[in-house]
């Protein structure tokens, strides 16, 4: 599961997908009908990737909670419309996906909030139960096999070993002052 490009704007309701930079913002578009529209500087942004949820044991990344939450629920979403859902139920089924979250500083606010995130991004299929790490090590692992021939195969075809440039430091050259008359 990948979050990257994927915003919340403070006053705006839903999840924006990132698609242009703007002179005075950013332009986005909608994830749940995919219009567009332009965020601005002053409102507040929040890149899903960069939010993390408050555990025992230190932080929790949201792609990693919500891919709890997928494998608890089976794929499916929230049994309950998160807004309107009682407290205790929340928390019942952030538990099951979240067992060590720290009550103390995670709210029910935020708990609604990533919970209704959540069912937007199950009904456009952005979420599923892979591994980030293992996705990203495999497509690590092909992109420097890939360039790795690509490098053999110029080398070869060229005949010509590549040579290491340099550059001349200006220090390296003593400059010739000519004496003042």
């Amino acid at each position: 599961m990948n979050l990257k490009g994927i915003l919340s704007i403070a006053t705006y309701p839903g999840l924006y997908r990132h698609v242009a930079q703007a002179k005075n913002g950013l332009i986005v578009e909608s994830i749940a009908d995919g219009k567009r529209t332009m965020a601005y500087a002053t409102s507040r942004i929040s890149a899903l990737e960069d939010i993390s949820i408050y555990t025992n044991d230190g932080d929790t990344k949201l792609s990693d909670v919500y891919r709890s939450i997928f494998n608890v629920l089976e794929g499916k979403p929230t049994p309950f419309a998160p807004k309107k859902a009682k407290d205790e139920e929340l928390k019942e089924l952030f538990t099951k996906a979240l067992p060590n979250w720290d009550t103390d500083r995670v709210y029910v606010s935020d708990i609604k909030r990533a919970f209704s995130w959540y069912n937007i991004l199950v009904a456009k299929g952005l979420v599923d139960g892979n591994d980030d790490e293992a996705e990203k090590k495999e497509a690590e692992k092909t992109a420097a096999e890939a360039d790795n021939k690509d490098a053999a195969e110029d080398a070869s075809q060229a005949g010509i070993k590549p040579r290491k440039r340099s550059r001349k430091k200006a220090e390296d050259t003593p400059a010739e002052v000519a004496p003042k008359a």
